[in-house]
């Protein structure tokens, strides 16, 4: 099923999660931490976990709140998107997680 970026590339690992991390970091864009239960094509309504990361300064910060999200909500799909402030726009969205998928042995 297509869900946004690298949707028909297998599973990220963690360290190519880290690079895309990186580069959202390095674009200056605001990395948001998002997840929903069940994707439909016709519902694009996902929740919002905690705050966009303002602060974030490394990918480790944001590998730990993928983490994080994904152990509060093991049933859901988690995506990681990249806000432009400037633009307003979302230019960088894949889902990180699927559910099943195990956080830990997964990485």
């Amino acid at each position: 099923m297509p869900l946004e970026t690298f949707s028909y590339l297998p599973p990220l690992t963690r360290g190519q999660v880290r690079c895309q991390i990186d580069y959202l970091l390095r674009a200056r864009l605001y990395p948001v931490i998002e997840y929903t239960v069940q994707w439909k094509a016709r519902d694009s309504y996902w929740s919002m976990w905690k705050l966009p990361l303002f602060s974030a300064g490394a990918p480790e910060d944001v590998l730990i709140e993928l983490l994080e999200c994904r152990r509060a909500h093991p049933d859901t799909y988690v995506r990681l998107s990249g806000y432009d402030p400037v633009r307003q726009t979302y230019p960088l969205r894949f889902v990180v997680f699927r559910p099943g998928q195990d956080p830990v042995s997964g990485w």
